[in-house]
């Protein structure tokens, strides 16, 4: 069963495997309004835990994707540069952005669960 976990720039991972989907949470598409354009990453780019990773622009701002932990982007959701609306229809479905085979899960251990990012959300009202 895949493990789901936050970290506090809005950006979800779900582990299976050993390989993480990374995208952004609903409340991070809510922030940024309608998405009208989304770069994702090469795959066989070896990434760094909190580098930037992706791009996600809307009719609000543009704002970077980052890396959740170290590893090799594995797979890139190329739908979205045709569908970037997807991130704003299904943040946690069709939405996600790039696949990441994790070079040491543990890295994960630090980031929220879902009840922690749903309290973490909360405190930013």
């Amino acid at each position: 069963m895949a493990t789901v976990k936050y970290t506090d720039e809005h950006e979800w991972v779900s582990v299976e495997n050993g390989v993480g989907t990374v995208g952004i949470t609903d409340y991070a598409q809510e922030q940024l309004g309608d998405v009208v354009f989304v770069e994702v990453p090469d795959v066989g780019r070896t990434v760094a835990k909190g580098e930037a990773v992706a791009v996600v622009e809307s009719v609000k701002a543009a704002s970077d994707i980052y890396a959740p932990a170290s590893g090799e982007i594995v797979e890139a959701n190329a739908a979205l540069a045709d569908a970037p609306g997807d991130v704003n229809l299904e943040p946690t479905g069709k939405g996600w952005f790039f696949k990441i085979k994790l070079a040491d899960p543990s890295e994960l251990d630090g980031l929220m669960d879902q009840a922690k990012y749903d309290a973490f959300v909360k405190s930013l009202a």
